[in-house]
């Protein structure tokens, strides 16, 4: 009968396996092997893809900082084991795990500082197979997990040498440090936040634009309804540069037109009009005059006229009317015409 079960110790680690039960074994944990530049690269892509370079790149960074105080932990707990023995059989099991080489060095347990110098590790392997210029942050924030733990105070790293640039090895020195994982991840998070932000932002400005754009397009339109009378329908409210514009726009196309009479229906303007609206009334009337055009107002409701007379305005400026056809007949009549 076949044997299914296999054991071997390597580097004084235990491995074993239960093939009828499909489990792995190490050091008596539950264990789990992947080729490292196919299933665990096509692992790493597919995260990076999903997330993007800039969070996935924070993601393995919390996952081996997290995964290493896990570590720390572990090897705290054993009161017998000093750290610096525990730095040793890190080493020798991360080696045994195929994690690569690794060495601790320059230890100073009251500096809480230290280096370690990582060579052909698994993560260098996968950067590599992705074609990347400079290695991950999963082992280097592992390390600052483990010795976080160990240490009792948070440690951060900083990258001196690395193996995928050309260096031989990746050197990796720890200090203590105020940066922590979960200010990483909230920083990110802030700046997506301030990304998404100026993004609204610049669409709501986008869309501002195109919507003055649209106004200024379907705005007081300048109609030529008859021979030498043009109508101007005012709509809604005007602020400074609504005003400026119909003005220029208006005052520009009268000559084209050889307009002798500006008709501006009040019709559709807001009752509630302030100093700048009857500004404009005011200042395009007289810019017209100048170009012998005379300006003819219809449209005026009680209340709109009551809101005129009371801005100062010499109503009597104007030859008013309540609606447009009466507008256009005075205008005819004073040129000597009528409609049949």
């Amino acid at each position: 009968m076949e044997n299914n079960n296999h054991s071997i110790r390597v580097g004084g680690l235990q491995f074993d396996w239960d093939l009828s039960k499909g489990e792995f074994l190490f050091e008596k944990e539950d264990a789990v092997l992947f080729w490292i530049t196919s299933a665990m690269k096509e692992f790493f892509d597919t995260i990076e893809e999903i997330s993007g370079e800039e969070a996935s790149t924070l993601v393995f960074e919390a996952t081996g900082f997290r995964q290493g105080l896990i570590v720390g932990k572990y090897f705290e707990d054993l009161k017998h084991v000093k750290v610096e023995e525990a730095a040793e059989l890190i080493t020798s099991t991360y080696a045994s795990a195929g994690w690569g080489y690794a060495h601790i060095e320059n230890l100073d347990m009251d500096a809480h500082t230290l280096r370690v110098r990582l060579k052909d590790s698994w993560e260098y392997k996968i950067n590599k197979a992705q074609g990347k210029k400079h290695r991950g942050n999963f082992l280097p924030a592992h390390y600052a997990g483990i010795f976080s733990s160990l240490f009792g105070r948070n440690v951060w790293f900083e990258i001196k040498e690395d193996q995928i640039a050309g260096a031989e090895s990746t050197v990796v020195e720890y200090f203590p440090s105020e940066i922590t994982i979960n200010e990483n991840i909230h920083a990110l998070s802030r700046k997506k936040e301030s990304q998404q932000i100026l993004q609204l932002e610049a669409m709501v400005e986008d869309k501002t634009r195109d919507l003055k754009e649209l106004i200024k397009q379907i705005s007081s339109p300048i109609i030529p309804v008859l021979d030498g009378v043009v109508v101007v329908p005012l709509l809604g409210k005007y602020d400074q540069e609504r005003a400026e514009e119909l003005v220029f726009n208006t005052l520009n196309k009268l000559p084209s037109y050889k307009a002798s009479y500006l008709v501006l229906d009040l019709t559709a303007l807001d009752d509630d009009i302030d100093q700048l609206t009857t500004s404009l009334l005011e200042k395009i009337s007289g810019a017209a005059s100048l170009i012998g055009t005379e300006t003819v107002l219809v449209g005026l409701s009680a209340k709109l006229s009551i809101t005129i007379a009371e801005s100062g305005i010499d109503i009597s400026n104007f030859h008013c009317f309540q609606t447009l056809q009466h507008g256009i007949h005075y205008a005819l009549s004073q040129q000597g015409k009528q409609i049949i």
